[in-house]
């Protein structure tokens, strides 16, 4: 917080300083004995009427009366991290975004509107890379139409925590009623360690998902433009180590798209009769292996935000969290589970 010459707290942020990065100490408690502070930090996305709104890393926002307020500043931006590789987010969302393609894309200004038949969010929402060349609203409708043409419900990806993000956006968004539906986060980390991680005997590495691959699939029925997702990007593998399953289905498979210096991992699946065997790491060392041949040096994965043991196996291997991001659904709709 900042302190004047005198020791005493100071509120040095104001209005202009919406779409910031700040922190702020307000009075929880005002009036009580012993009061009590809460502090927030997170983007400054606007402060109207007495009341500041301020939209936190994960992509929550916290209210905070202005009359509660007792310090504040900007926050600089944070110092590029050592451990992990540096990455802006516009370049890690164009990597995402490759390493999971739409069947359908069209711009709108620096708008990306994806459909690939209601397979994902990922692939069937916006990703706003930009303006979007027309005011929100209108942009928002021509958003609504796009889809609805496609009968798909429209939906937004936003990011929140890290510079370049989009929390205004997001604010934006809550504003008119868009209902944010999921949640989840994108690390990355060095690629190397990952490989060093086991020997990777017994993981079969392919080009194309197999039916064996697919019994194992989280996602049941794929269609053939679900296989069209799944199969496209830069350079695509398909991890599989074979199981006593009697339906075939493997006993654990993964999925690398190589982009560049990028690697990314998904779809790693386990039989949970053969968890905690040590399969999840054997089929992304075989994978991370395969992609430093073929020259990428960082990794980057998703993961949900309740997925406490993939979140630690995560951990141990050395990725770290770059940032969240959200789906918000255009108000008026039921939407889909996807």
């Amino acid at each position: 917080m900042e302190i004047s010459a005198a020791g005493r707290l100071e509120v040095r942020i104001t209005t202009a300083d919406v779409g910031k990065r700040v922190s702020v100490r307000r009075l929880s408690e005002a009036g009580v004995a012993g009061e009590k502070f809460t502090d927030t930090v997170g983007v400054l996305t606007s402060w109207t009427d007495g009341v500041l709104l301020i939209t936190r890393k994960s992509g929550e926002s916290v209210r905070v009366a202005e009359s509660a307020l007792v310090a504040g500043k900007v926050v600089p931006a944070a110092p590029a991290r050592r451990r992990d590789p540096a990455a802006s987010y516009e370049e890690l969302a164009r990597v995402t975004a490759r390493a999971w393609p739409p069947v359908e894309g069209e711009w709108l200004g620096a708008w990306r509107l994806r459909a690939a038949g209601g397979f994902t969010r990922r692939a069937n929402s916006v990703l706003p890379l930009g303006d979007p060349g027309l005011p929100l609203d209108e942009a928002l409708t021509a958003v609504r139409r796009w889809y609805g043409e496609r009968g798909l419900p429209a939906y937004v990806q936003t990011a929140t925590g890290a510079e370049g993000t989009q929390e205004l956006l997001c604010a934006e968004l809550e504003r008119r009623g868009w209902i944010r539906e999921v949640t989840a986060e994108v690390w990355t980390g060095p690629l190397a360690p990952v490989a060093d991680l086991a020997e990777g005997t017994g993981v079969v590495l392919s080009r194309e998902a197999d039916e064996a691959w697919l019994a194992r699939y989280q996602r049941k029925g794929v269609s053939d433009v679900a296989l069209r997702v799944l199969g496209a990007g830069p350079s695509v593998w398909f991890a599989t180590v074979p199981g006593a399953d009697p339906t075939g289905a493997p006993a654990a498979i993964g999925r690398c798209v190589v982009d560049g210096r990028w690697a990314s991992f998904a779809a790693v699946e386990v039989d949970p009769a053969r968890r905690r065997q040590g399969l999840a790491t054997a089929v992304m060392a075989a994978l991370a292996r395969r992609a430093l041949d073929e020259g990428a040096s960082a990794a980057w994965l998703q993961v949900e935000t309740d997925n406490t043991g993939a979140r630690a196996l995560y951990a141990g291997m050395g990725f770290a969290l770059h940032h969240a991001y959200h789906h918000y659904r255009e108000p008026g709709d039921a939407g889909t589970d996807r």
